[in-house]
């Protein structure tokens, strides 16, 4: 059964669209109106951040996908084991050994920081 999210994730490229079109719009705003040059400064100041919040989102989403793939591996060496218990497999810990191992492999591959173990 697939599992859907409650809300539609945020189309991060039309976020990120808008706020360059703002950003523009602050910076004409700023030209031809220079006495309020500290509020178009503080909006500039929120878009730069809204930017960055977009930025750290996709990073997120990223490492959620990671892990979810990561949980679904695991999920399947679970239930390969169960299922060669069931048929009386010889060792049927060896699905679950075996992905524990790739995951293992994939978060702390050779040569970054230490050897895999």
């Amino acid at each position: 059964m697939t599992h859907r999210h409650p809300y539609p994730p945020a189309q991060l490229q039309e976020v990120l669209s808008r706020n360059h079109t703002a950003v523009h719009l602050i910076a004409a705003l700023t030209r031809s109106t220079p006495a309020h040059a500290p509020i178009w400064e503080h909006l500039d100041t929120v878009l730069y951040d809204a930017r960055a919040l977009v930025v750290e989102l996709s990073h997120v989403r990223t490492e959620l996908d990671k892990t979810r793939h990561s949980r679904a591996n695991l999920l399947a060496a679970a239930q390969a084991t169960l299922a060669a218990a069931h048929d009386g497999e010889a060792d049927p810990l060896w699905y679950v050994r075996d992905e524990v191992a790739a995951q293992q492999a994939n978060a702390f591959p050779r040569g970054a920081g230490g050897d895999a173990q």
